[in-house]
């Protein structure tokens, strides 16, 4: 028999009700529940207000934790339900604000940050706790990892749903949040992924970033995200020695910043708020890497840089000894100065051809200082395959020649 059911009122199952205070029908009501606990996911009883019944829309839901075999499957069932909640969160703002119940228990066995907000010296007497930082799509797939593990983000919630994670601190959830963007990283969204990366302190991720620029930095200059980045991100990428682009281009990027930097800041757009905005990164761009030809019909047009500063820029280029500058004169050491040569291991190939797990070599003779910039791959016969590939000097040597 059942418990949790008044003996003082009928049974309503499928439209048959069953008297439960009648020794005649208590086989009777014993045998339908029976029936039913075997045929249906859940049993739907028809019964007003029963001392211990659990009540979900609008009906009371009465042994469903006979369909759910493990304890994750019953929690999972509970998740974003008013069965057992006993605590409310009012999560966001405006018109998206949504009331969603929890269970203080579950939320404390998976968060510290809760078990200190319910279980602390300072823990909160009330049921309701709004949440106005936070969007309820980010706060729900919380709550659906703290209950059943399981992870649900996608590219328009990923990064309310990182900013969660960290806030409830949940590890292991920002750890897939940070997974799923770096599978995702592109030279389209670098920038953007950065200056996110570098807001959350997620070292790791921002590297990614970084390498992703470093190896693509037209393409990632060229897309939208790069001019919506903040001034220290900026700063952060023109400090770097790796970037594979020329320094004219890396210019006329960073005027594209500046503008757009003067309309966040409600400024006109005209070369002095462009200087006044741009700060010290003007100090970082490296002007004396540019031929005089870039220099004259770029940054000396441009009206950023001080007449004193074009002045001494136009000495460098054209005197000895070189006056000293206020910008750095480093190369990039991925400077892209000469014409890209591609060195090949076969000119054609015909037939695929095994591997014994040997390494690969090429060989091949220079007569001048070189920048290896990257290697391709002959791949796999039966579809897209990950590789971890190391690319190592094996023999150097300098020839000389005696006259």
């Amino acid at each position: 028999m059942a418990s949790g059911i008044s003996n003082s009122q009928p049974i309503n199952i499928s439209g048959r009700e069953v008297p439960v205070n009648s020794r005649n029908n208590q086989r009777e009501r014993d045998n339908v529940i029976t029936y039913c606990r075997h045929e249906d996911d859940e049993v739907v009883a028809s019964i007003n207000n029963t001392p211990g019944s659990l009540n979900y829309g609008g009906h009371v839901l009465f042994n469903w934790q006979a369909s759910k075999a493990t304890v994750k499957e019953r929690l999972a069932f509970i998740f974003n339900k008013e069965i057992l909640s006993d605590v409310h969160f009012i999560v966001g703002k405006g018109a998206q604000l949504q009331r969603i119940p929890a269970h203080k228990f579950v939320l404390s066995v998976g968060s510290a940050v809760f078990d200190a907000m319910f279980n602390g010296a300072m823990a909160t007497s009330s049921d309701e706790i709004d949440l106005p930082d936070v969007e309820p799509a980010a706060f729900l797939a919380l709550l659906r990892f703290l209950y059943s593990d399981e992870v649900q983000i996608g590219p328009e919630t990923v990064m309310t749903t990182l900013y969660t994670a960290k806030k409830y601190a949940v590890p292991a959830l920002e750890k897939a949040c940070v997974d799923f963007l770096k599978s995702n990283l592109s030279s389209d969204n670098a920038f953007m992924l950065l200056t996110q990366a570098r807001l959350f302190d997620e070292p790791q991720l921002a590297a990614l970033c970084l390498e992703t620029i470093d190896k693509c930095t037209s393409e990632a200059l060229a897309a939208e995200g790069f001019t919506d980045i903040d001034h220290d991100t900026l700063c952060a990428v023109l400090e770097r020695d790796t970037l594979r682009i020329r320094e004219a281009k890396l210019f006329n990027a960073v005027v594209r910043w500046a503008e757009q930097e003067c309309v966040r800041q409600n400024l006109p757009v005209n070369p002095e708020n462009q200087r006044t905005v741009l700060g010290t990164a003007i100090r970082l761009i490296r002007f004396p890497l540019m031929t005089v030809e870039e220099f004259a019909v770029g940054p000396a047009q441009a009206g950023i840089l001080c007449d004193r500063e074009v002045v001494s820029l136009f000495l460098y280029f054209t005197v000895n000894p070189k006056p000293t500058i206020n910008f750095p004169d480093i190369p990039r050491s991925c400077i892209l100065t000469g014409k890209e040569q591609v060195v090949c291991r076969f000119q054609q190939t015909e037939s695929r051809w095994g591997y014994s797990g040997t390494s690969d070599r090429i060989r091949f003779m220079v007569d001048r200082r070189i920048f290896v910039v990257g290697f391709g791959l002959y791949g796999s016969i039966h579809g897209p395959s990950d590789y971890d590939v190391n690319i190592q000097v094996v023999h150097f040597y300098v020839l000389y020649t005696f006259v």
